[in-house]
């Protein structure tokens, strides 16, 4: 298996790709762990404090947040991405593995970001759409608008990190699928779609009511992922694979409230996007001709600094730069300006040969490029224009121009100390060493392929059948060492059993829970958190969904961990809502649902209705709560006909 590993590297480590998938996967993955951090501040109390704005035991959460958050806006960005990619990772792997996060709230995504992140530190992140390459071009000669960067990579830089992220996960998730009587009978994506805690408010009733289409649905994913990690390579099939993923991934966004998890899937998908279309795309929204034409001084660093900065960002290609020096010949006076004066001042010309200077010819660029057409409208604002041209003035006027010849306008040869780890193991020890690149990465994939194998067999064979390696004398022997690589591969690699959504969590599920309360005048309101149907309100999703849905209230409650999550959700809403704890009553509800693996009608809108059950009082004195229960919450997962027999 290594020397055809190595082989297979051998072929393909020379073959290119267009960096801008990876590009756009970084700018996305920054952005939503960005969105997960905000997510963070404004439930830190919740998460981290042992009981919520009264027992607070992380004092410094908000200051490491905010670090993090600003590394993650780096990464969005691309300035100083290999820096921003490490950082990133370790934030993700201290938070995931040391606070509360990992234990109480799970957001169901953080293991696939420790992955994701894991591959980012090897990938060349800083090639399209970054300050970075913006930089690197800065730190050439600037006399050289355009600078030979690389704007490609080895094709292993999509392969490799689609197939250990994507291919590994949904080959061990469909393992575990099979297990599950409602995924065989095709109802895998219909029953969580009714339960009232893993919906949004999105009303999809009418397609959930359509048997044979939900059943598609469900035997679609198990083939999908069955067959993904042996069919993403081949050309043909990747268009098929995207529009069933989009679709997917699309639909798990909108329709349920785990949307970290399901835009973090659909972002991914940049790594599948056939490289042709990218070139599609660009030729379809970049203009055919420039809508702008700016002359600028060649010998002014300052000058070719700035149509450097703008080219970079220039992504329509809306405008053309026109050194006044090398077309002076052809420009010897511009609408009877002569050429001195030029080279005072910044001027342009649009379509209609109107003549631009100063710090209109800036708004007229900012016009045309488009996206940043804000700022240029902004700037024509009397009062802002006025400031803005005193300032502009006051640059333009002591700049300083310096003699350049022809070595220094074509020389773009100057080495940058802007690297990253890709470059010095691709464009260095790669190219150098190609035949002992090849092995030595050969022998590391097989490693990651054995830790993924290892939880494979461990959770999604063994403990699925039933076999408990302890107590088997052939398998005891490994059962230490199978643990410990688990531990590893979980904590650095994201290495996970992807049991999502089966039997074993949705099979007794027949009760949900929810919390109002009574304030001073007695009126009772319900806790913005769960509401009279039975959803979680916005913005109690992700890792909250996880804490309430997956650990607090499951199918089998139990009594400790249900009051530990009761005591945290009503010092967190009760202190946000201004409430006087001590002189508040929090009213436990309990509504039946029905969790069935085979098909029915109305599903969805029969769980959001039904009848709320009083079954305890929570109240707070001193700083401690205190709980009457009418009913015990362990006796919740019973059958009725159970219930009655234990009574």
């Amino acid at each position: 298996m290594v020397q055809y590993l190595n082989s297979l590297i051998q072929k393909n480590l020379s073959k290119q790709a267009p960096t801008t998938g990876i590009g756009l996967f970084r700018i996305f993955y920054g952005l939503l762990t960005f969105l997960e951090i905000l997510f963070l501040l404004y439930f830190n109390h919740l998460i981290f404090d042992p009981v919520p704005f009264i027992d607070v035991e992380f004092p410094m959460i908000l200051f490491f947040l905010c670090l993090w958050g600003i590394t993650a806006v780096f990464l969005a960005i691309g300035y100083h991405t290999q820096f921003a990619v490490i950082s990133n990772y370790i934030f993700w792997l201290i938070f995931v593995n040391f606070t509360p996060m990992q234990r109480d709230f799970d957001g169901g995504f953080d293991t696939f970001m420790i992955g994701v992140g894991f591959f980012l530190l090897f990938l060349p992140i800083d090639r399209s759409f970054s300050i970075d390459n913006l930089r690197k071009k800065l730190s050439l000669n600037i006399y050289s608008l355009k600078p030979d960067l690389p704007k490609t990579t080895t094709i292993l830089a999509y392969q490799i990190p689609v197939m250990i992220c994507l291919g590994f996960l949904y080959f061990d998730s469909v393992i575990h699928k099979l297990f599950a009587e409602h995924w065989r009978n095709g109802l895998g994506a219909w029953l969580p779609s009714s339960m009232p805690y893993y919906i949004s408010a999105v009303d999809v009733t009418w397609l959930l009511n359509i048997e044979w289409f939900q059943k598609l649905i469900g035997y679609l994913i198990l083939i999908f992922q069955l067959s993904f990690i042996f069919l993403f390579t081949k050309r043909h099939f990747r268009p098929i694979l995207l529009l069933i993923v989009i679709a997917l991934h699309l639909g798990i966004t909108i329709t349920f409230n785990i949307y970290p998890f399901g835009l973090g899937m659909l972002f991914f998908y940049f790594f599948m996007v056939p490289f042709s279309y990218w070139e599609t795309l660009e030729q379809s929204i970049t203009f055919s001709t420039s809508q702008l034409t700016v002359f600028y001084d060649e010998q002014c660093p300052l000058c070719n600094r700035t149509v450097i900065i703008i080219n970079h960002f220039d992504i329509l290609n809306a405008i053309e730069f026109k050194g006044l020096q090398t077309y002076a010949a052809t420009t010897p006076a511009l609408n009877g300006i002569n050429q001195e004066i030029l080279l005072n001042d910044l001027y342009a010309l649009d379509k209609q040969k109107k003549l631009f200077s100063g710090l209109d010819t800036y708004i007229q660029i900012l016009l045309k490029m488009r996206y940043p057409a804000l700022i240029g409208y902004m700037l024509k604002t009397p009062g802002i224009h006025h400031i803005a041209s005193h300032l502009y003035r006051k640059i333009a006027d002591n700049r300083v121009r310096q003699t350049c010849n022809e070595l220094c306008i074509t020389d773009n040869k100057t080495s940058t100390n802007i690297s990253t780890w890709h470059d010095y193991l691709f464009d260095t020890y790669a190219k150098s060493f190609p035949k002992k690149f090849s092995r030595q990465f050969s022998k590391i994939l097989i490693v990651i392929f054995l830790l993924q194998l290892n939880c494979t067999i461990h959770y999604g064979v063994l403990y699925r059948l039933g076999i408990d390696p302890r107590n088997s004398s052939v398998l005891n022997p490994f059962n230490g060492a199978s643990n410990a690589l688990l531990m590893l591969s979980h904590t650095f690699l994201g290495i996970t059993p992807h049991a999502l959504y089966l039997h074993d969590h949705f099979e007794g599920y027949d009760d949900i829970l929810a919390i109002s309360y009574l304030y001073e005048k007695g009126n009772e309101k319900w806790l913005p958190f769960i509401n009279e149907q039975g959803r979680m309100l916005a913005p109690n999703w992700g890792r909250v969904h996880s804490m309430w849905a997956n650990i607090a209230v499951t199918p089998t409650i139990t009594t400790h961990r249900l009051e530990k999550f009761i005591m945290k959700v009503t010092a967190f809403w009760g202190s946000r809502l201004n409430l006087n704890l001590d002189k508040t009553r929090f009213i436990i509800k309990r509504k039946k649902i029905i969790m069935p693996s085979q098909w029915q009608k109305d599903l969805r809108k029969k769980n959001l209705q039904g009848h709320w059950q009083n079954v305890g009082i929570a109240t707070w004195k001193n700083h401690q709560i205190i709980f009457k229960w009418q009913l015990d919450p362990s006796l919740f997962s019973l059958s009725s006909n159970s219930y009655r027999q234990h009574k």
